[in-house]
């Protein structure tokens, strides 16, 4: 296992008791701010839940480009369409449980089938949610968004991925959706870690077996591949890019490895698993292990305690990582 060294990660990667931690809705809400002082055009939507996906900072300090519009989902997506036809750069924040939840059809017709630069900002997503039980467990929102034409799917795997890809998709032209975590995570990049929308990132270099995986469960991931150091060699790709996927560095990585295992907070079916078994089935066959929530609904309970219900963290990576090597 060797640590890319244009990965660019904390000094203490692989110990998460002196990693700082936060949710990647944090991260938003600092990019947001320098998006909007870097470009005035960017305004700022919410479905009253400021506070939760951080957009407080935002509306303090460009109170006249600042919008409440109440618990209105669909009414959100649709006023910021109108925005970005008029010439400005909307983010339209809500809990992705109802956006895209609730509001997909005018997602669909008012933003992407005009091609409208609105970012849908989903937060409190995946099963880390937590407590508020399956309603809120938004598991499915990266199948219904990567599946509409022109919208790109950012999944940030920290605070700081967040608050660069927060400032990627400020500049980018096209319909965005970034899907946001409420819990806190370790923050494993850093400020000089390279974010480029559609650009993979090989975090550790192996030559075994191939994990792709996105948003804050790639973690377990990293932490897997160090403990099998010395028995088996881990490459670790974090694909923060679901839509459009990286099929360059993916693929490279499956033709030297042989097999792949993709981790992520969401289902299986539809979802960043979904997309490179569609890769594979076209240009590498592979064996591939995909792990992640396996056509169910969630369930109360603490983070920790559904990752293990669910099969998520790194001793159950390491036992896939183990099955797929048989296959291979």
């Amino acid at each position: 296992m060797t640590i890319n060294p244009q990965a660019h990660l904390a000094q203490h990667v692989f110990d998460t008791a002196q990693l700082k931690s936060g949710g990647t809705r944090d991260g938003f809400g600092i990019g947001l701010v320098e998006a909007a002082e870097a470009d005035e055009r960017v305004v700022g939507l919410c479905a009253d839940l400021t506070e939760s996906v951080r957009m407080t900072a935002f509306a303090e300090k460009f109170p006249n480009r600042f919008f409440q519009v109440g618990v209105a989902e669909q009414n959100l997506v649709t006023v910021a369409s109108g925005m970005a036809a008029a010439g400005k750069i909307p983010f339209a924040g809500g809990f992705a449980a109802f956006s895209p939840g609730r509001n997909w059809e005018q997602i669909r017709t008012t933003i992407c089938y005009n091609d409208q630069p609105v970012k849908i900002v989903g937060s409190h997503t995946g099963l880390s949610v937590g407590e508020d039980g399956a309603t809120h467990q938004m598991l499915e929102d990266m199948a219904i968004m990567r599946v509409l034409p022109n919208m790109v799917v950012v999944v940030p795997v920290d605070v700081e991925q967040a608050r660069l890809a927060t400032l990627a998709i400020a500049k980018d032209p096209r319909p965005t959706y970034i899907r946001l975590t409420r819990e806190k995570f370790p923050i494993f990049t850093t400020p000089e870690t390279p974010f480029e929308i559609g650009k993979a990132q090989v975090l550790l270099e192996g030559t075994d077996v191939t994990i792709v995986g996105c948003g804050a469960v790639l973690y377990e991931a990293l932490l897997a591949a160090k403990a099998l150091e010395g028995e088996i060699r881990v490459e670790v790709i974090n694909a923060h890019t679901v839509k459009p996927l990286d099929a360059e560095t993916i693929l490279a990585s499956v033709r030297k490895t042989g097999c792949v295992v993709t981790i992520e907070e969401h289902q299986v079916i539809g979802g960043l698993g979904g997309a490179v078994a569609e890769l594979l089935a076209e240009h590498e066959p592979a064996p591939l292990e995909r792990m992640g929530t396996q056509d169910t609904f969630g369930e109360s309970g603490t983070t920790i305690e559904l990752w293990k219900h669910y099969g998520l963290t790194s001793t159950h990576i390491i036992d896939r990582i183990r099955t797929v090597l048989k296959k291979a």
